[in-house]
């Protein structure tokens, strides 16, 4: 009786939600996966069966708390089952035309890189509490500058410090307005990118005419590493890459050492949530905004860079084609954080790869998949998918007492 009267009650274990989450993403990607080269399972119901229970998973961590988890787990479910259906529908050949794991992956790494240099910069000034819409304007004019820098001294060294020196100059006149003057951050990145469409289209079109860059500008170096090259897969996807894919992907690690792991890091994150904090113990916040506004221009400005010097090894007038609010969206989607940025960026470029690959299999595929960046964008922007949370002073002028 005693013994019974002093037994403790069992405790019930439950399933993290977040692993619930994680588990469901994972379910779905197989879902498809195994519908694909060079698994090709020729029958849906596996697919479908795998995928159900991701979904499932979902539900149960949407319910339980998982918030954007659940919920990407849901979407990634559906979008598994859809994708495993159309994969068995669609002839082998096709298929293997399409889906070559290697070049995916390496095309992936090139259209993901201006994304996270403006990934990078809008994680920077964002940070430190200025909203940074006119990044597709910095990137635009990093793009011409660079390119223009790069024909004039005949090295693509000088011309990427031209057009992040130009990068940075537009980054100034952001941070004036917004900082100094306390203008809405909104409007004045609005007009930076204005701005830098009419600069850059008239430079162009004043200087290079109808004619367009010459063919043989000096451009960014690709990186082959060696030991690398020579493994299956893992050579063909990164055993060759641009330079300044290199310096985006360490510029990740770098930033989030910085942030996280530095004094100076922790100043420029209290001067984005709680300035006047900040300022009572002799943090100088304006001087840390005008840094940091700056850095974003700079960073933003190597993403345009890699477009032109590197990428396509031209200029053309708009070029950037909405890659500085997808690098926006990518921010909102990694919650400010350097590797979150990274991953939602690799997102968009993946998606871009596919696209590029699809005309051969599926011309409204293509444009779907091309399509998809910039849908993204609006759901991510919209606030749809969960809920970031950003700085609590981002976007609000400070004076200083």
């Amino acid at each position: 009786m005693s013994a019974t009267l002093g037994a403790r009650p069992a405790r019930t274990r439950t399933v993290n939600p977040r692993w619930m989450g994680w588990a469901g993403i994972a379910l779905g990607v197989i879902a498809w996966y195994i519908t694909l080269p060079p698994v090709l399972v020729r029958t849906p119901w596996p697919s479908l069966a795998i995928a159900l229970i991701g979904l499932t998973l979902g539900v149960m961590s949407v319910l339980g708390g998982g918030g954007r988890l659940g919920w990407g787990a849901i979407a990634t479910a559906v979008i598994g089952a859809i994708g495993a259906v159309a994969s068995v529908g669609s002839g082998v050949g096709n298929l293997e035309s399409v889906v070559v794991w290697s070049a995916l992956f390496a095309a992936m790494l090139r259209y993901a890189t201006p994304l996270i240099f403006g990934a990078l910069g809008g994680i920077v000034s964002e940070r430190s509490g200025v909203v940074n819409i006119g990044l597709e304007g910095m990137m635009l004019t990093g793009a011409y500058f660079a390119i223009y820098g790069s024909d004039l001294t005949g090295s693509w060294l000088l011309g990427l410090l031209i057009g992040m020196f130009a990068g940075g100059v537009l980054a100034l006149v952001h941070a004036v307005f917004s900082i100094r003057l306390r203008a809405d951050q909104i409007v004045s990145g609005t007009a930076i990118n204005l701005l830098a469409v009419g600069i850059t289209g008239y430079l162009f079109v004043d200087h290079y005419g109808d004619q367009g860059t010459p063919d043989n500008i000096s451009r960014a170096p690709d990186v082959t590493l060696p030991l690398i090259k020579s493994i299956p897969f893992v050579g063909d996807a990164i055993g060759k890459a641009n330079l300044l894919t290199w310096l985006a992907l360490i510029g990740v690690v770098a930033l989030t050492v910085f942030l996280f792991r530095t004094p100076r890091g922790l100043r420029l994150r209290a001067v984005g949530e709680h300035p006047r904090a900040a300022e009572t113990v002799g943090i100088p916040v304006l001087r840390t905004r005008y840094i940091a506004v700056i850095t974003s221009g700079v960073l933003a400005a190597m993403g345009g860079a890699y477009l032109s010097i590197a990428f396509l090894g031209s200029f053309n007038q708009g070029m950037t084609a909405g890659r500085g609010f997808i690098a926006l969206a990518a921010v909102i989607f990694g919650n400010w954080r350097p590797y979150g940025a990274l991953g939602a960026a690799l997102l968009f470029g993946f998606s871009s790869a596919l696209a590029q690959r699809l005309p051969a299999f599926s011309e409204s595929g293509a444009v779907l998949f091309q399509a998809l960046p910039y849908v993204l964008t609006l759901i991510a922007v919209a606030g749809v998918i969960g809920r970031s949370r950003p700085p609590a002073a981002v976007g609000r002028p400070y004076v200083k007492e």
